[in-house]
């Protein structure tokens, strides 16, 4: 069973401890056939991922799908009535989650998209919505998931990207689902996906004994990159104390948000992950490749001016293998070879001029993350310490040493040779 760990910082399944590390799939349900889903949970697999993020309902600016598949039926208008299922969807689903849960990777499976929600950025947009769940509904709607799927042990995401500007949208959706999903099985595991840059829960919800970890998103804007660092230091002062991931990086060659010219490339996501766990979201990572979370088939269509408005996605064939999901993995596979999960942030130590680089420690090792070469200025005399930098793209390691420089108290560790951003480790 995957739980909290008793540090409160990381989860464990099978009592060891394991790292959360999640593909952003949000339009599983929806788009994907059934061979489809099968060859990209084995490829996924094979790289480590042991959890899915999947929207429940169908994702608002997802890509354009031939399966014409819906939770529920149509109005005439083309909005959903909420009151009548499409039992062969649910039940399609459950098959899904039967394939996942046979192959050892869990569903973190998002319940109330802020789309659907009153009173939310999402819900707000002057697009065409798909409608308003009704609020009467949210009991029994989780009831109804959870009789169908309980049994595989998703985590349940009760929201997503949403925001919390009403008390409707915190007590009535929110709590109400969260609350109910604790009565039906005070095991399973409970979080909230939250907007991007959001830093603040509602108090109801933050101090819930229902909500089991904490959710950030760095997100998709060019201009605000650094909370990926940013967030991570928030949450980890947060009470009560809980597991943080950043469940929503910048997705691997998504256009910047806002249509601004670029895409984030393979370093920048590398960058995101590295800087969030060493800032305090230790626990796990979610990757995003663009083109997968939307489920994307370049014969079909995307619609560019939604939402965020990013620029059109890959073929999923093609994002399925970018290189950025071995980085991911990589993180994975380091965190737990070595034990990384008792990491506590010290960006103390650090005397460079600058955030980006980001330092943690635990009783044996200081981990800095180095995104672009420079000289490491630490506070400290560390010389006699066992240094090696860890290339993060061709995993090369190379080993070095510190100058001490007594008057104020700073080691001086020259650069490394690489060409792309390392880790530095420090072995105490």
């Amino acid at each position: 069973m995957f739980k909290i760990s008793e540090s409160k910082r990381s989860f464990e399944e099978n009592q060891q401890d394991v790292f959360y590390l999640a593909d952003t799939c949000w339009s599983a349900f929806t788009n994907i056939r059934d061979e489809d889903w099968e060859y990209y949970l084995d490829y996924r697999k094979s790289q480590g991922f042991n959890i899915l993020q999947v929207n429940m309902l169908q994702q608002w600016d997802a890509s354009q799908s031939e399966l014409n598949l819906k939770p529920f039926a149509l109005k005439e208008n083309g909005t959903f009535n909420f009151r009548i299922y499409n039992e062969a969807y649910f039940e399609r689903a459950k098959k899904m989650f039967e394939m996942a849960s046979a192959k050892g990777i869990r569903i973190a499976l998002a319940l109330l998209w802020a789309n659907y929600v009153p009173n939310t950025w999402a819900s707000q947009m002057p697009i065409k919505q798909l409608g308003v769940f009704p609020k009467d509904m949210v009991i029994s709607y989780v009831d109804k998931v959870m009789s169908l799927y309980d049994v595989y042990q998703p985590i349940y995401i009760i929201s997503g990207d949403t925001d919390f500007q009403t008390e409707e949208v915190i007590q009535d959706y929110y709590k109400a689902a969260l609350d109910r999903v604790k009565e039906n099985n005070s095991s399973a595991l409970t979080t909230l996906h939250i907007r991007g840059r959001e830093d603040e829960l509602p108090r109801e919800l933050r101090e819930s004994p229902n909500l089991d970890f904490y959710m950030f998103q760095s997100g998709h804007n060019s201009e605000f990159q650094n909370m990926s660092y940013k967030l991570a230091e928030i949450f980890y002062q947060k009470n009560p104390q809980r597991p943080i991931l950043n469940s929503e990086p910048c997705y691997e060659m998504m256009g910047y948000s806002r249509r601004i010219y670029g895409r984030f490339s393979r370093e920048d996501v590398r960058k995101a992950a590295w800087q969030s766990i060493l800032s305090g979201a230790s626990a796990g990572v979610t990757y995003g490749a663009h083109g997968i979370w939307s489920w994307h088939d370049s014969r079909l269509g995307f619609d560019s001016s939604v939402g965020e408005a990013f620029e059109s996605p890959y073929d999923w064939r093609d994002a399925l293998r970018f290189e950025g999901a071995w980085d991911y993995a990589f993180v994975r596979e380091f965190i737990e070879m070595y034990g990384f999960f008792d990491l506590i942030p010290a960006q103390k130590l650090l005397k460079n001029n600058t955030q980006e680089i980001r330092v943690a420690r635990n009783a044996n090792y200081i981990l800095v993350y180095v995104p672009f070469n420079i000289r490491i200025e630490l506070e400290g005399n560390f010389v006699s310490k066992k240094m090696i930098y860890l290339d993060l793209e061709s995993k090369k390691t190379m080993q070095v040493r510190g100058e001490y420089q007594e008057q104020g108290n700073i080691t001086s560790v020259s650069m490394h040779s690489f060409t792309r951003d390392a880790l530095l480790i420090i072995e105490e």
